[in-house]
């Protein structure tokens, strides 16, 4: 007898807390702010996105997602706030965080319930760019090692450069992103020939770029490709749905005998989509401009149900 389960990743867009930190440029982020940004404000926003993670594959699944992938996470107190709050604090959920250089001050992390998962190690990778620009940095990449089910497994987390000054651009800073976690693949499979992987994250490329494409090279399978070929995403731009947030795992993962993937999603409920305007059926984010509307994010969550057995669930 088998049970259903789910892996996510959610874009948290800007999860800052009210207070303001020298070494981060999130002032925009305070009271005294652009965004007039207060305790009441960030506590609904913690509360939004607490009630969201909680339903996330719950059609299927017994319980929320056991392992979630997050970015645009200031700090550790923020994801404390998330994981104690009304939704979530039942589930028992612990986290993985590291400080990267990004200047804006936003960060990988790894939500996990404590049940069903548990960490062997944890690092974090820092991406040099080439061409280097002196003090030109980006959010490190979060490699965790652990027990899934009793079961080794590695997870490699992502938020890769965007695509700001234009695609083409930028793609170098998303190319030297790849490359580091080709980096680290080829690292585990030294310690670990036949290990099992799952890469996450937001990766500001999609499934078809070249980026992401290295990795059907080296045995993985990226379930969200559909969605690019459908014209569907997890962030609409100028009137345009694109794919960037997406979870992979190779066929080590897809042959294991504890590991039976059935389907990928993105996550979309009616209190996530923009109602009226000019972003109408965009995601709701908690900003338009500086216009407090109390949203989410402006990415849906994207996430993966696998069945797993009940003899390893015991």
């Amino acid at each position: 007898m088998s049970q259903t389960f789910a892996i996510a990743f959610y874009n948290l867009e800007n999860l800052f807390d009210p207070l303001e930190n020298d070494n981060t440029l999130d002032k925009d982020f305070t009271p005294d702010g652009i965004y007039n940004w207060d305790d009441i404000k960030y506590r609904q926003k913690i509360d939004n996105l607490a009630n969201t993670i909680s339903k996330i594959g719950l059609i299927r699944s017994e319980t929320p997602p056991v392992l979630i992938g997050v970015c645009e996470v200031e700090n550790e107190s923020c994801l404390e706030d998330l994981i104690q709050s009304e939704a979530l604090k039942s589930y028992d959920y612990g986290y993985v965080f590291h400080k990267s250089s990004d200047k804006r001050g936003i960060h990988v992390a790894l939500l996990y319930q404590k049940k069903h998962f548990q960490i062997t190690d944890d690092k974090a990778i820092s991406v040099n760019f080439e061409p280097q620009i002196d003090g030109e940095s980006t959010r490190d990449i979060i490699h965790v090692s652990g027990l899934l089910f009793r079961k080794p497994i590695h997870l490699i987390l992502n938020h890769w450069p965007s695509r700001t000054d234009g695609t083409s651009k930028t793609n170098h800073k998303r190319m030297s992103a790849s490359i580091v976690v080709q980096n680290i693949i080829e690292e585990i499979k030294k310690e670990e020939e036949e290990a099992k992987i799952i890469i996450m994250g937001d990766f500001n490329d999609e499934p078809l770029s070249e980026s992401l494409q290295a990795y059907a090279e080296k045995g993985f399978f990226n379930p969200m490709e559909i969605f690019q070929k459908l014209k569907k995403g997890s962030v609409k731009f100028k009137g345009k749905w694109i794919m960037f947030d997406q979870i992979l795992f190779n066929n080590q993962l897809s042959e294991a005998n504890w590991f039976d993937y059935q389907s990928t999603q993105i996550y979309v409920e009616p209190c996530l989509i923009q109602k009226s305007g000019r972003y109408r059926g965009s995601p709701k984010r908690t900003f338009l401009g500086s216009y407090y509307q109390g949203g989410y994010s402006d990415h849906f969550p994207v996430f993966i149900y696998f069945n797993s057995t009940q003899e390893l669930i015991d």
